[in-house]
């Protein structure tokens, strides 16, 4: 480019460069594209410098206090944070907000692409272009300004996006961790009844010390219900799955907000609770004792009754679930001898 060329070897004094490239049209400018005239006045206020392939120029967040202009080779703009790079080629320029805001912190990386040669403006240099060229600079500046717009629109509407992807994603998740949620206690339901299986159980042990109310101790009733293959065998099975929701039903009433009541599985259940005392938990068992034997139902089983056997365990906390279930099972075996319809406390 002879303007180029005549600025490095000093032929012209700059206010011959300005006017020659006045009037040299040039096709409309690409955004960061300098006019013959604007090239020509950075080229001849600015100090030259050559860099080779990959030396960083400067650093995204160092505070900067100087403009670029490309006279040869390429600049790469490293934006991070997933946005796109840029090549900054000849008669182009970057770095410009660290002269109209001063001490502004870089927001990408530049460094060389390719073998470069630069003009460097310094703060000083462009105060006096101020002072010197005013309409020139002014015409830059406003172009830059309108480009340095555009840029922050579009990084909104980039933001917006990515935010609203960012909700889509987020409300992704929540559903999936819902339908996890929502899987994991169908695992741990009972089917049935609706209350705690086996599994449901296990989950609730191993979390257990999260649970534990102040002064209290852990307790555990065994209940088995009564004859149910005679009910299965005489009402039948859908009657039979009555029964058992409204012995699942009566477990859930005597349970406190900290306990849990569980189904086992077929017609046995259990309770585990959190009681300061015996007497409390006994209190516990005959509640669901007399809760079973008042049961009543509709046409045509108007003449079936229930009730419950209950072994009943204060808890060594010592010990796992499998020694709780074991001594409370043996307290329900002594009840289920005496004819059942009633509690039997385990006593060690």
């Amino acid at each position: 480019m002879r303007i180029m060329t005549r600025v490095r070897t000093g032929t012209l004094n700059p206010s011959d460069l300005l006017e020659l490239a006045s009037n040299r049209p040039r096709p409309l400018l690409l955004p960061r594209e300098l006019s013959d005239a604007e090239f020509a006045m950075f080229g001849a206020a600015g100090n030259a410098r050559s860099v080779e392939p990959g030396e960083l120029i400067f650093k995204r967040g160092e505070l900067g206090r100087s403009m670029f202009v490309v006279e040869e080779g390429q600049v790469q703009l490293e934006f991070g944070d997933g946005m796109p790079d840029k090549l900054i080629g000849p008669m182009q320029f970057f770095g410009e907000l660290a002269l109209f805001i001063g001490n502004h912190a870089r927001v990408a990386n530049a460094a060389a692409a390719t073998p470069a040669v630069l003009h460097v403006v310094e703060a000083i240099e462009f105060e006096a272009l101020l002072l010197r060229e005013p309409r020139l600079l002014a015409q830059f500046m406003r172009r830059s300004f309108a480009y340095l717009v555009a840029s922050e629109q579009q990084l909104i509407q980039g933001l917006k996006r990515r935010n609203e992807d960012l909700l889509v994603t987020l409300d992704s998740l929540r559903q999936t961790q819902t339908q996890l949620d929502t899987a994991e206690r169908l695992v741990q339901t009972d089917e049935l009844t609706g209350i705690c299986n086996r599994r449901g159980l296990y989950a609730f042990l191993e979390s257990i010390e999260e649970r534990r109310m102040p002064g209290t101790r852990l307790g555990v009733l065994v209940v088995d219900l009564d004859r149910f293959k005679q009910i299965n065998d005489r009402f039948g099975h859908l009657t039979g799955d009555l029964v058992l929701r409204a012995i699942a039903r009566e477990l859930m009433s005597a349970a406190a907000p900290c306990d849990l009541p569980c189904r086992l599985g077929g017609d046995e259940f259990a309770l585990l609770v959190q009681v300061h005392n015996f007497e409390e938990l006994e209190s516990r068992a005959r509640q669901v004792v007399m809760a079973v034997r008042a049961l009543r139902f509709a046409d045509p089983n108007l003449t079936l009754r229930t009730s419950v056997s209950i072994g009943v365990a204060m808890c060594d906390e010592t010990e796992e679930w499998s020694h709780w279930y074991s001594d409370a099972d043996s307290a329900l075996y002594e009840i289920k001898g005496q004819g059942g319809d009633g509690y039997h406390r385990y006593l060690a």
